[in-house]
């Protein structure tokens, strides 16, 4: 088996298992809308339910139009990224891991939109309880980690292309 399948599911597999069992112990531990300071004036655990997408955009339309969209979009988005991915160079890991931390995320979400027609949050910054960052949750922090090794990737990339004109 190619390297970068081992990255793909090892990574993906690990981001998902993770997701789902932090998201399970907060569900049973927690009532929704529950805090707990772990860093007092910075970071509390807190269960909410996110009916929208990154931040809850688009967490108050109609659930006939917004259900139907969180699942098939992220479905849609994942068969791009596994089409990449098949075009990755085997030696390439740096991004394999970061499609694979992508995908992994984008599952995590996806079985809790499938399961509950919403996503587990619990991660909650915050400076004083004045300025507060929305919730989010092991699944988006490997997307975001994800999306940013690609466009370092991309930039680093780009930099070696414009640096040998």
């Amino acid at each position: 088996m190619k390297i970068k399948y081992l990255v793909l599911l090892s990574v993906t597999g690990s981001i998902i298992a993770l997701d789902q069992l932090t998201k399970h112990l907060v569900t049973q531990r927690f009532f929704l809308g529950e805090s707990i300071s772990l860093i007092n004036g910075f970071f509390n655990l807190t269960y909410v339910r996110n009916t929208g997408a990154a931040f809850g955009l688009l967490g108050r339309t109609d659930p006939s139009f917004r259900i139907p969209f969180f699942i098939i979009v992220p479905m849609i988005a994942l068969g791009v990224i596994f089409y990449i991915f098949r075009k990755v160079e085997d030696k390439d890991l740096k991004l394999a891991t970061a499609l694979s931390l992508v995908i992994g995320g984008a599952f995590g979400n996806l079985i809790d939109r499938a399961a509950y027609n919403y996503v587990i949050d619990f991660l909650d910054f915050h400076w004083q309880y004045k300025i507060h960052f929305p919730a989010f949750n092991v699944a988006d922090t490997a997307i975001c980690i994800g999306v940013a090794l690609l466009m370092l990737d991309i930039l680093k990339k780009d930099t070696n292309v414009s640096g040998t004109a």
